[in-house]
């Protein structure tokens, strides 16, 4: 639910409110809020706020969620290549050591 921000045209006070986006806007400035001596009714006006960032709550949110294919490939590609070369020096260096060649 998205918080907006009020203004009253009547005592000048600004507040948040936290509302569904269904909820009906507020019409007058709340009792409990109003900076007049005596409660005024005043007239109140939603103001344009800066908004929130998106907030992803729980686990399994993950920056390459929503990637092509084919970046996904190429991503597990690279995470490969490094496991692989470590297994060819560890066959040039069990060959190297038993006077055998890797090629033959």
């Amino acid at each position: 639910m998205p918080t907006y921000e009020y203004s009253c045209q009547k005592c000048g006070q600004n507040f948040e409110a936290f509302q569904s986006m269904r909820d009906e806007p507020f019409r007058e400035c709340p009792k409990n809020l109003c900076r007049l001596p005596k409660w005024g009714h005043g007239k109140v006006k939603r103001l344009l706020g800066t908004g929130a960032g998106l907030i992803f709550k729980g686990s399994g949110f993950y920056i390459t969620d929503y990637r092509s294919d084919s970046y996904k490939l190429q991503n597990v590609l690279q995470q490969q290549q490094p496991k692989r070369l470590q297994q060819s020096r560890m066959l040039s260096n069990i060959a190297r050591r038993s006077g055998r060649s890797t090629y033959s």
